[in-house]
C-alpha cells in the first residue's frame, strides 16, 4: 500500500528521446480462449520458452492496467502478469471502517475473463492486494510464479506446485527466450506517517495453514521488476509500493516506469530521486492510486488519501520530458503507452 513523499523536486540533466526499438502492433486479445513443503524454496529458474528468432525485436506489445500496481502486458503472444489483483473485495479500508479479518477469496470467472493464459506471473510483495489471485492463477494456468521467499511459501501453502514458483531476492537476470528478459529489482514497501510498514513479516517456513483473512498475508519484503520485450527494448520497469532503493534502482533506464502514487512524505525526495535513478523514463505511469475495491467494469475512483494531482506536478517539474499517462482500466495500451484503437 503506498505512502509518503517529500515535496522537493530537482530537475534531470540529460535522458533519452526516443523508445529503444519500440514495437507497436495490434493488442492480443483480453479473453482467454499440492501440499505444503517444509523444504527450502528452489532457486529462480527460467520457464521453458521459444528460441529466440528474428521477430524477436518486433514482436507486438500491448499493456492493460488491473488497477493497483497490477499490470497484464502481451508480448508477441506471450502473456506476463505483474501483481495482478482482480477480485477487488471490500475490507473497508475505503470506508473507514477496515477489518484485517476480511476472509480472502477470489472470483473464478472474473479472473479468467481478464488473465488469459498466463506465462509468468511476477509478484512484488504479499500483501492481499497484490498476492489474493495469484495461488488461483497459478494452479489453474500453470504460469511460473516470480516472487519472494514469503510468497513462495503462502503459495505453496495454498496448493501452488513448488516446481512452478521461482524465489528471487534482487538482482537477477532471467532469459525467458525469445528475447523476453525480466530483471529482479531489490526494492522497499511504502511507509505510514509513523515511518513504520503496513502488516510486515517475512516467512522462512510454510505457515501451518493456508492463508483465510487479509491479516494472513504479511509483506514479507519487496520487489521490483524490469521487463524488456525484444532485443534492446521496449522496457517497463514495474513498482508496487510506493519506496525503492535507489542504489538498485540507478541505471535501469526503462523506457516505461510503472510508478506507485505515495500517500505521505515519509520518504524523501521519492519522485525527484526516483526519476534521476532511472535516467528520465521516456512515459511515467502513474499507479495505486485508486479505490481497489471497486470493480474493474467500472471507472478508476481515487484513493482520498493519494494525491495524484500533485504526483503529477512534481514529476513534471522532476522529469519535463518525461510523458505522464495516467491510466484507465478499459483502455489497451500499445508499447509507448498510446492507446491502441
Amino acid at each position: 500500500m503506498p505512502d509518503d513523499e517529500n515535496t522537493q523536486d530537482s530537475p534531470l540533466l540529460g535522458r533519452r528521446t526516443v523508445l529503444r526499438g519500440a514495437a507497436l502492433g495490434t493488442a492480443a486479445p483480453l479473453l482467454p480462449g499440492a501440499a505444503a513443503s517444509a523444504a527450502g524454496p528452489p532457486a529462480a529458474t527460467p520457464l521453458a520458452a521459444p528460441s529466440p528468432g528474428p521477430a524477436a525485436a518486433s514482436a507486438p506489445v500491448s499493456l492493460r492496467w488491473f488497477g493497483t500496481s497490477g499490470w497484464r502486458l502481451d508480448i508477441g503472444g506471450r502473456t506476463v502478469l505483474f501483481d495482478p489483483y482482480l477480485t477487488r473485495f471490500r475490507t473497508g479500508l475505503f470506508d473507514g471502517a477496515f477489518d484485517a479479518a476480511t476472509e480472502l477469496r477470489t472470483d473464478p470467472d472474473l479472473v479468467r475473463t481478464h488473465v488469459g493464459r498466463p506465462e509468468l506471473v511476477l509478484v512484488s510483495h504479499s500483501h492481499w492486494d497484490h498476492l489474493a489471485d495469484v495461488p488461483h492463477i497459478a494452479r489453474t494456468t500453470g504460469a511460473r510464479v516470480l516472487g519472494t521467499e514469503t510468497t513462495y511459501h503462502l503459495l505453496v501453502v495454498s496448493g501452488v506446485d513448488p516446481a512452478r514458483i521461482s524465489v528471487v531476492k534482487g538482482g537477477e537476470v532471467l532469459d525467458f527466450g525469445g528475447g523476453l528478459t525480466v530483471e529482479v529489482v531489490a526494492s522497499l514497501h511504502s511507509r505510514n506517517k509513523n515511518h513504520s510498514y503496513f502488516a510486515p513479516g517475512t516467512l522462512h517456513a510454510p505457515p501451518a495453514n493456508p492463508p483465510r483473512t487479509i491479516s494472513d498475508l504479511p509483506e514479507g519484503d519487496t520487489l521490483a521488476f524490469l521487463v524488456t520485450a525484444g532485443d534492446g527494448g521496449p522496457s517497463a520497469f514495474l513498482m508496487g509500493a510506493s519506496d525503492f532503493s535507489e542504489r538498485q534502482a540507478r541505471g535501469l533506464r526503462p523506457d516505461l516506469a510503472m510508478v506507485a502514487v505515495p500517500a505521505g512524505t515519509a520518504t524523501h525526495d521519492y519522485v525527484p530521486r526516483l526519476l534521476r535513478a532511472l535516467d528520465g523514463p521516456e512515459v511515467v505511469v502513474p499507479v495505486h492510486w485508486d479505490n481497489f475495491e471497486e470493480p474493474l467494469s467500472a471507472p478508476p475512483r481515487r484513493d482520498p488519501s493519494m494525491d495524484l494531482d500533485g504526483f503529477v506536478a512534481r514529476v513534471r517539474r522532476s522529469s519535463p520530458a518525461s510523458r505522464i499517462v495516467v491510466p484507465d482500466y478499459r483502455t489497451v495500451y500499445g508499447a509507448d503507452m498510446r492507446p491502441l484503437g
